[in-house]
């Protein structure tokens, strides 16, 4: 239907009564009367839709050529042209991937680049394009304010959100903003899209901000086409559901008819910047030239519904009023036109010579750089007399041994200090310091601007975080138990860890996410209190992934979290284990062996850990175990007991599930040539898999094995301990292991025997659990 829609605009404009102008129209008068736009405003907003309709034109040509590679096109929505005109270029912008002419017009905006060619390099993948770097055909320009997306579910809602509540919170807590006091944000997205649980969420979360009186200064756009793919939206749909909601001022305007749409536009955008208050504007639009590329349209459209949508078209509506206002001839529009097809297709040809990405090196260097960049990154040096006048006596190296939950805490405040940027946020964490009792405290020490609660949903708590992370603030978040990540994961892998990919670093979402996680929590467990599906997260590429166990390290390795955050731009999974918060005792009730003291932080070397890097506890001969979590608890504990068999372990506590500290669990491996890996996770997609698979490819040899938990959900009470994994299941795999290459005496060979029937028979009658 590409080319029926262009005959049918030459067709209608070439038929119109007469060719040429009444007289010369002043550029500076208004288009029509009562209007606010002047002619050339009219010719400009003109001049990007016909941009829009050429940029689709070609796309679908580039694509027949096999030389275009993304053909969902802006033809019907070019209405949107009005709301860059009514907006400044220096209010951050989220675009839907119907909002070509909005692109356009900001562009005209702010000059430099030739957006057509800017867009074609997107269509054809070529590294030359500004903002991807060829990775992806996306709306976006660092000097345009114009954060890519690359959503067609409406998922970069939240993270709009989060940009403009940090608009208002940046300048409450006096650190410089990426946008200035007074801009507003703006996100687009189509009327199927607004179903998805991300734009309900993220539209009852601003209305929720409002509720509170926190300014929300956001402008929601809802470009309804009347269709999604194939299915259409109910006629009025978009209107009852969002035209009257406390706390969202609602306007609404059809699309095609551009000075009105003008007019409406500019009061919502003029209403959210004044009130500081989140709008929906309803842009009501008309689907042209089918969804995408290999979409057929008339297998679900008849021909008669297909062309009935041709008088609506934006363009030729725009074409129409010019002509009958006597702004421009018929032949004028007709020149205008082609003229801009002649410019487009010439662009095209050019750009679809250009080189792509050719190399894995080169598709992945955002991804490589930031988790190079994040490895290499130090904490900051805190003003000891200002942390000390905050933080109070004593401070936390002068407390004595902590517990994994209090150093946790003191380690959060001295990053709170460290950077005035950060904010502390989630479900709890403010007053009651977190069910668990690990931000106890912030909230008085910081302030309520930066230690606070939210209301209860994951998409939104990571939406605020992304917003945050990309207006120049350092998020850390907490989703309050790993199982309630999951419906929220893709705030993380679609929007999160894909930024910098897609902007080629030019736009980053620094973040900590805390989560409390794993088995093993007695008295309050099941299902979604215990859970340790974590293969969710390690399969998302570039991110870091932090797994502390002891609270040493736990400090220690938030401090390099936020520092990875802050300087490279790093999204940081910080998970704690839940069962370990209050732990003080390894061995023997009364020893007190799993506290530890606080790193001083004017010691480099021990308030960072290197990201990426084990932990090694002992420096036996004979196995080598590699775990992590509750599973260096279990570890050490088993260790100890193999100590009676004659056998020495050295356990290595890996502490980064991503990037895995390959070259440190290689070089132990080696040191022992036999390797028990001890993985809490679910034997299938488990954190050992990752571990088995890094041995493998670097070559060792020696003796392996791996022992995890069952590929169960955790059920409540003691029946968790049938699928999970246990330490006599740890310490019979140990000694296998061993037996096979044991290569010793008799009397050794008896004592490993001898052990591995006991420990065996306390299995099966119960004894041993924990």
């Amino acid at each position: 239907m590409a080319e029926q829609i262009d005959d049918y605009f030459t067709t209608t404009v070439a038929d119109m009564v007469g060719t040429t102008r009444p007289g010369v129209s002043d550029h500076d008068e208004r288009v029509e009367a009562g209007s606010s736009l002047s002619v050339q405003e009219m010719l400009d907003l003109f001049d990007s839709q016909l941009g829009s309709r050429h940029l689709d034109l070609a796309a679908r040509w580039l694509r027949a050529e096999g030389k275009g590679f993304y053909t969902i096109g802006s033809s019907g929505h070019e209405g949107n042209a009005v709301v860059a005109r009514a907006l400044r270029p220096t209010d951050p912008a989220l675009l839907h991937y119907r909002s070509g002419a909005f692109f356009l017009e900001r562009a005209r905006q702010v000059r430099g680049r030739d957006p057509l060619r800017d867009v074609l390099l997107g269509i054809v993948a070529a590294t030359d394009e500004p903002i991807s770097g060829g990775r992806h055909k996306v709306f976006g320009r660092h000097d345009l304010n114009v954060i890519p997306q690359t959503s067609t579910i409406a998922s970069h809602l939240p993270r709009a959100v989060g940009v403009a509540f940090s608009i208002a919170r940046a300048a409450k807590i006096h650190v410089r903003s990426a946008w200035p006091e007074d801009a507003i944000a703006v996100c687009s997205f189509g009327d199927a899209s607004a179903n998805h649980s991300t734009a309900i969420g993220a539209i009852n979360t601003a209305i929720h901000s409002v509720f509170q009186g926190l300014p929300l200064p956001l402008l929601f756009v809802c470009e309804d086409n009347g269709i999604g793919i194939s299915t259409k939206t109910p006629k009025g749909w978009i209107g009852a559901n969002f035209g009257n909601r406390d706390g969202l001022e609602y306007f609404t305007v059809d699309g095609s008819d551009l000075p009105m749409a003008y007019a409406i536009a500019q009061r919502a955008a003029d209403w959210v910047r004044k009130n500081r208050r989140p709008a929906f504007l309803h842009l009501r639009m008309v689907r042209l030239m089918g969804h995408a590329g290999s979409d057929y349209e008339a297998a679900y459209r008849t021909v008669g519904e297909i062309t009935a949508d041709f008088d609506r078209d934006p363009v030729l509506c725009t074409a129409k009023l010019l002509v009958e206002c006597g702004h421009l001839s018929p032949t004028e529009v007709l020149a205008l036109y082609e003229n801009k097809r002649a410019e487009v297709v010439e662009l095209a040809q050019h750009v679809s010579e250009l080189p792509q990405l050719d190399s894995p090196a080169a598709v992945m260097r955002p991804l490589t750089e930031v988790l190079g960049d994040a490895i290499a990154a130090e904490p900051r040096r805190t003003d000891p007399a200002r942390r000390a006048h905050i933080v109070g006596s004593p401070l936390p190296e002068e407390e004595g041994p902590l517990t994994l939950a209090l150093s946790l805490n003191r380690a959060l405040l001295d990053v709170l200090i460290e950077y005035p940027e950060s904010l502390v946020f989630g479900e709890d964490v403010a007053r009651k310091g977190g069910v668990y009792g690990v931000t106890r405290g912030l909230m008085k020490k910081v302030g309520t601007a930066r230690v606070f609660d939210t209301l209860l949903d994951e998409q939104a708590i990571l939406g605020l975080a992304l917003g945050a992370g990309v207006s120049g603030l350092l998020p850390i978040p907490e989703i309050q138990y790993l199982a309630y990540l999951h419906n929220a994961a893709d705030q993380i892998r679609g929007e999160g860890a894909t930024l910098q990919f897609f902007s080629d670093r030019q736009y980053r979402n620094p973040m900590v996410v805390r989560i409390a996680g794993y088995g093993y929590q007695k008295g309050f467990g099941g299902h979604f209190h215990n859970d340790n599906a974590v293969a969710a997260l390690r399969d998302i590429p570039g991110i870091v992934i932090a797994s502390p166990a002891r609270p040493d390290d736990a400090a220690a390795m938030m401090r390099s979290c936020a520092a990875a955050a802050r300087t490279a731009g790093a999204v940081c999974v910080y998970l704690e284990p839940i069962a370990l918060y209050h732990t003080r005792d390894l061995h023997d009730d009364g020893d007190e062996q799993w506290l530890a003291t606080y790193p001083d932080p004017a010691k480099p070397a021990e308030n960072h850990v290197h990201i990426g890097r084990a932990r090694t506890y002992g420096d036996g001969a004979d196995l080598t175990i590699v775990t992590y979590a509750n599973g260096l608890y279990m570890s050490l504990r088993v260790a100890r007991r193999l100590e009676r068999a004659h056998i020495s372990t050295r356990v290595v506590d890996m502490r980064w599930l991503a990037p895995l500290p390959v070259q440190d669990i290689v070089r132990e491996a080696n040191a022992t040539g036999r390797v028990l890996v001890v993985d809490e996770t679910r034997s299938s997609g488990g954190v050992g898999e990752g571990v088995i698979a890094a041995l493998v490819d670097e070559g060792f040899t020696g003796a392996l094995a791996r022992v995890a938990s069952e590929d169960s959900f955790i059920p409540l009470g003691d029946a968790a301990c049938e699928v999970l994994l246990s330490e006599d299941t740890i310490e019979v795999a140990a000694i296998k292991l061993v037996q096979v290459n044991v290569g010793s005496s008799d009397r050794r060979r008896q004592d490993l025997d001898s052990r591995s029937v006991e420990v065996q028979h306390h299995t099966t009658t119960g004894d041993g659990k924990e």
